[in-house]
């Protein structure tokens, strides 16, 4: 036997590989990214509008997702994040005379010390303790606004008018300020998957006594994920005062919450732009189609949750079958 020492090197494709690998599998983000911006040629201000409150509840829809995916745990609270970041931007546009600018990175902040201050004494919670526990939080959201009228305007709410760049039209700047940060925050989760911290955190909730074993306690991973959760959902209620316009204490109550967990399920917890888009849609869009329905709106929203959920459900079983009879064929 050979004395020389043996070295193990990890063998990466070349370079060029490696980039037409990563260009083809997000191929379709880069199709779907350059059809949204271009898309404000082609509908009209109603629809500019609705479409940017939908790339606003895109970002709740991460949210929530990154919770589940991350943490394994189901928030019906985030709706308090939201308020959270809808009301720094309300408050600096409002009172200030701040843009986004300053408010967007102050509400990234807010939401995620906020994040952290809930985990803290919520981290031995988990499963229905801990989503019961954020829906005190939801319910909590409306009275605390209205109690400080005198900061956040109460019940009549705040009006977001300051541009973020002067010159431009309003309804441009809506839409297109909405569409960055949702793709801003898919890439930066997209980053997040691969990095250290990221599969450390995986690490820990499929495995905690591994985690701990590798010196990653199960209490720092989750205050980390709610914190970058509550982040998240304060960017999506930043951006919802923003393309919405105005602010106010019906827009952040326990329904709110409920329809950003509604949306993550519809979107199967992706944290891609296609699946957040998905969530968005199901939140703003589809209940505008269902309007002129009057009384039988709850039932064809309820049956649009329902099929979607069996078509996520048997969606990849027919996929296999259909290979599986083009293999035998």
């Amino acid at each position: 036997m050979s004395d020389h020492p043996v070295t193990i090197k990890a063998v990466h494709p070349p370079l060029p590989e490696r980039l037409r690998e990563l260009v083809a599998s997000d191929l379709g983000s880069y199709v779907l990214a350059v059809v949204l911006i271009v898309l404000p040629l082609l509908v009209s201000g109603s629809w500019m509008f609705a479409i940017g409150v939908c790339f606003a509840n895109a970002i709740g829809v991460l949210a929530v997702s990154f919770l589940v995916r991350y943490g394994g745990e189901v928030s019906i609270g985030h709706a308090f994040f939201a308020a959270v970041g809808a009301y720094s931007v309300a408050i600096l546009d409002t009172r200030f005379g701040l843009s986004l600018l300053v408010s967007v990175p102050l509400a990234l902040v807010l939401g995620v010390v906020t994040g952290v201050a809930f985990a803290w004494p919520s981290r031995k919670l988990s499963g229905i303790y801990l989503a019961v526990s954020t829906m005190a939080l939801a319910l909590a959201v409306p009275e605390l606004i209205n109690n400080t009228d005198a900061l956040t305007g109460g019940y009549e709410g705040l009006y977001v008018s300051k541009p973020l760049i002067p010159g431009l039209p309003m309804s441009f700047q809506r839409y297109y300020v909405a569409l960055a940060v949702l793709i801003a925050v898919v890439f930066a989760l997209a980053r997040f998957r691969h990095s250290r911290q990221g599969l450390t955190i995986l690490l820990s909730k499929a495995h905690p006594a591994a985690a701990d074993a590798f010196g990653t306690r199960q209490v720092w991973a989750r205050c980390a994920v709610l914190g970058i959760s509550g982040g998240i959902a304060a960017l999506c209620g930043a951006m919802l005062a923003f393309a919405g316009s105005t602010v106010s204490p019906s827009g952040f109550t326990l329904w709110s919450s409920i329809f950003l967990l509604v949306g993550s399920v519809v979107s199967f917890y992706g944290l891609t732009l296609a699946r957040a888009l998905i969530g968005g849609a199901f939140l703003t869009l589809v209940p505008q189609f269902l309007s002129a329905s009057g009384a039988w709106i709850p039932v064809f929203y309820g049956l649009a949750l329902l099929g979607m959920i069996l078509l996520g459900h048997y969606l990849p079983r027919l996929k296999e079958m259909m290979a599986r009879h083009g293999g035998t064929a």
